[in-house]
């Protein structure tokens, strides 16, 4: 199992500066992967590739592009064009977001959003793998070319949830991009659904990347309810809420990996036996020194790369 972090504007504000050499300093420690995600200040596409041009090792991806507000077209040309900053270390995370998103700050409808990611694979893939279109849908219409020389075609995860996403995710993407979901959801929901969505599809078996806050610390009940607090809002959306019951969890504290060094490499490990793919930590503090409760957090992952 594939160990990251999750970088940018989820662990606190920062600058675009501050960023890349986040993304520096994750692959001077060893991690495997740093993704960056889409939220109310920098824009993940844009960090990404600058982050690509001071990184040489480290996979980059992120996790997620709302869908709703950018046309496949343009999706595929920025993210062929972050595929060159990276020099091809690039997996583009995208998702449906949420309706109170999409539809309160951008003003755009959230119709349809199984049909609209649908068709927006349809046009979006296709451009990515082969560099043309054509595509008659109910939504998009399109037929263009595509070509940015030195690109090859980029991983593509799906932000999925439920089953018809989860069914696109195995069946044209290449595998699905989770938050907050605990391990029971993802052994007992999503391994199934995507698996034999995949295998219908004749397609590999799909990488399967779970988000999830990780803080060692002695002290379980003030880690959980850190968590609670600092990723609050999560367990107030409906698409995770629904991931969080379904988990049987009051909040992001009870899906948080939390405990000492032992217990937080025992729940990873848990997770990579129910086939996860890759692990990305937004890593958290807790207790009087924060620095120092994160620098320990850090320092357990840093010792779990290619070990689990």
């Amino acid at each position: 199992m594939r160990i990251g972090l999750m970088l940018g504007d989820i662990i606190g504000p920062s600058t675009v500066q501050d960023q890349v050499q986040q993304a520096v300093d994750a692959e001077s420690d060893g991690f495997d992967t740093a993704w960056f995600g889409q939220l109310f200040g920098i824009d993940a596409l844009t960090i990404t590739a600058l982050a690509g041009a001071a990184t040489s090792r480290i996979e980059l991806g992120t996790g997620v592009i709302p869908t709703f507000p950018r046309h496949p077209y343009v999706m595929a040309q920025q993210a062929l064009t972050v595929q060159g900053a990276t020099n091809n270390r690039f997996v583009l995370g995208i998702g449906v977001s949420h309706e109170i998103v999409i539809k309160s700050m951008y003003g755009l409808s959230y119709d349809h959003p199984a049909r609209h990611m649908k068709e927006y694979l349809s046009v979006l893939r296709p451009l990515l793998s082969d560099g043309r279109v054509g595509f008659q849908g109910e939504i998009y219409r399109t037929a263009a070319n595509l070509a940015v020389p030195g690109t090859k075609p980029p991983q593509l995860l799906l932000a999925a949830l439920a089953p018809k996403m989860l069914h696109l995710a195995g069946t044209v993407a290449d595998g699905t991009m989770l938050w907050m979901s605990g391990l029971k959801t993802i052994e007992t929901h999503v391994m199934p659904l995507i698996t034999a969505a995949a295998n219908e599809a004749g397609r590999p078996a799909p990488r399967v990347v779970a988000g999830l806050p990780i803080c060692v610390t002695d002290d379980v009940a003030a880690g959980r309810d850190a968590a609670a607090k600092v990723f609050a809002m999560y367990g107030q959306l409906p698409n995770y809420r629904r991931m969080l019951d379904k988990e049987g969890a009051a909040g992001p504290g009870d899906v948080a990996v939390v405990g000492d060094e032992a217990a937080v490499e025992k729940q990873l490990r848990a997770f990579a036996s129910v086939g996860v793919t890759d692990l990305v930590a937004p890593i958290y503090g807790t207790g009087d020194d924060r620095a120092a409760s994160v620098a320990r957090t850090r320092a357990l992952l840093k010792s779990l790369v290619g070990r689990i």
